[in-house]
């Protein structure tokens, strides 16, 4: 099997991604907290959320007010029966002592990108998503695990001494900082692992579609002689 993914290729890349596009990412949730208690506006800003590493994967230029896009709002209905069908399935997986569910949930994590980037049904996204994240589950993890140690780290180095003598502003600032540069890198290691496990399927499609076009044109030859032969 061809080797997609690495943990430390996906961190890598996936560094360099999200602090390419810091600020519009930042931006973007900043636009989203602004909005969040408006009806309506706020599921389609919550949907564009979730699509910045479709973007990102797709070498587009992120820009903030994307979240506000139409295209979001309609797929409303899809999203949430996406979300509905994953919650379902959790809930009888929770009681085999969590490890199944959370096999799961790493194997339908390209679900949500699949129905919006590629149109795809919410039980055809999750088929999908467990076709392309086979094999690489434990990658997965293992960057997903990479990721949480950041801000518990951070945690473990505040110093109680600091915050008895109140230097908690300090440190709140820092966790601010160390929070927005995890959220761009989470989204660009998200569009990495998306982007390379997807990129077979986008060759597969492309091919396919080239034989249909050749093969066309192939058919509408055979039939002339016979026309010329019967006149």
């Amino acid at each position: 099997m061809k080797n997609k993914i690495t943990v430390f290729g996906v961190l890598g890349e996936g560094f360099k991604l999200g602090l390419k596009n810091a600020l519009s990412i930042i931006c973007a949730v900043v636009l989203w907290l602004l909005t969040i208690w408006v009806p309506y506006i706020n599921v389609g800003t919550t949907i564009a959320l979730c699509a910045i590493p479709v973007a990102l994967a797709q070498g587009k230029t992120i820009s903030p007010l994307f979240i506000f896009e139409s295209k979001y709002r309609k797929l409303m209905g899809e999203f949430f029966l996406l979300a509905v069908f994953i919650y379902m399935a959790m809930i009888p997986l929770l009681l085999f002592l969590a490890v199944p569910a959370f096999v799961v949930g790493i194997a339908w994590s390209l679900a949500v990108y699949l129905l919006i980037d590629k149109g795809l049904a919410p039980g055809e996204a999750l088929v999908k998503s467990n076709k392309l994240t086979y094999g690489y589950k434990w990658r997965i993890f293992g960057v997903s695990a990479i990721l949480s140690l950041i801000p518990m780290l951070c945690c473990c180095l505040i110093d109680i001494e600091d915050l008895i003598d109140g230097c908690v502003d300090g440190w709140i600032a820092v966790l601010i900082i160390v929070v927005c540069l995890l959220v761009n890198i989470c989204c660009g290691c998200n569009a990495v692992i998306y982007r390379n496990l997807s990129a077979d399927e986008t060759c597969e499609n492309a091919d396919e579609n080239a034989q249909n076009a050749t093969a066309e044109p192939a058919i509408e030859t055979t039939t002339e002689p016979t026309e010329t032969a019967n006149a």
